[in-house]
């Protein structure tokens, strides 16, 4: 499962070191509150432009903000009777995080589940996480954390890692080149920083490859990816398949749109690329049993 195992609570944090052009989630890349448009909920009342007191609404342009102006005080959201703009982010004390989590504590332990920290990339935010960690381990929850890999391993390893039970670590473009291309930085750190946990072995580390037609899921990434991971150790890895809904949220925040397949891969063209990982994780004469998912 992507979240983790059993009935789960799903933090996103804003912020991301990275800039993934096939990113799921872009409205977590940057760490201030945003404003999200959506023309189909839109009732074209004009309430929010009266809200506005920059001047930032305007029916008749595309995106219905002029983000030259906006300064994402939230003002026009609030006044929304519908769902036609709506504020993302919003800050949440240890202590309130906690709480608000910790109503769903008797269906994490029926179910066996628990808190998944996702984003965005939490591990941005060590001295958060120690607090808010320290307080939900009090209780027994268990915490899975999802990451980039991208982070300074020396306050993770003393701040974040003592309280995780389980990490989903993405591990997207082999090539260094073509990683900074598609994501705007290099995966020197990600890739050291997957040894390094792996090395250690305080707690499972699960390798994920996020599937995007024509970057991620060729035969040279994949081999590569696999080579690598045989290489670190790893016990397992899993496709993630590919979620082209980021694209809907980028046109929302009134970003450019990435030059991406704007569909869902088909079930055969999910089955070539389960195929061809099954083939390159089982022709390696060293190790065995990385593979995790379908056969």
């Amino acid at each position: 499962m992507e979240d983790g195992s059993g009935i789960r609570s799903v933090v996103f944090f804003k912020g991301c070191p990275l800039r993934c052009v096939f990113c799921q989630n872009p409205e977590t890349q940057s760490r201030g509150a945003e404003i999200a448009f959506s023309g189909r909920e839109c009732i074209r009342c004009g309430t929010c432009a009266k809200a506005c007191s920059q001047g930032a609404i305007d029916l008749d342009f595309p995106g219905h903000i002029r983000r030259d102006r906006c300064i994402r005080c939230g003002a026009c959201a609030a006044a929304c009777p519908g769902k036609g703009l709506r504020g993302i982010g919003r800050y949440l004390s240890p202590e309130e995080l906690t709480e608000l989590l910790l109503r769903d504590l008797p269906f994490y332990r029926h179910s066996g589940g628990g808190v998944t920290l996702s984003g965005g990339e939490a591990t941005l935010y060590p001295d958060y996480l120690d607090s808010l960690l320290a307080l939900l381990k009090r209780s027994r929850v268990h915490v899975a954390l999802q990451t980039c890999g991208y982070f300074d391993y020396a306050p993770f390893a003393r701040q974040v890692l003592p309280y995780l039970d389980v990490i989903y670590y993405d591990i997207k473009i082999a090539d260094p080149r073509a990683h900074r291309m598609h994501t705007g930085m290099d995966n020197q750190v990600i890739l050291e920083n997957f040894r390094w946990l792996v090395d250690e072995d305080r707690v499972p580390v699960h390798a994920r490859i996020p599937l995007v037609p024509g970057v991620t899921d060729g035969w040279e990434n994949l081999a590569a990816i696999m080579e690598f991971l045989l290489g670190a150790g790893a016990r397992d890895v899993e496709l993630l398949s590919y979620n082209p809904l980021g694209t809907e949220m980028a046109a929302c925040l009134g970003r450019p749109l990435p030059h991406l397949s704007p569909t869902f891969m088909n079930p055969e063209e999910e089955k070539k690329v389960y195929e061809r990982a099954y083939f390159l994780a089982k022709r390696q004469p060293t190790k065995t049993g990385i593979w995790h998912g379908e056969d």
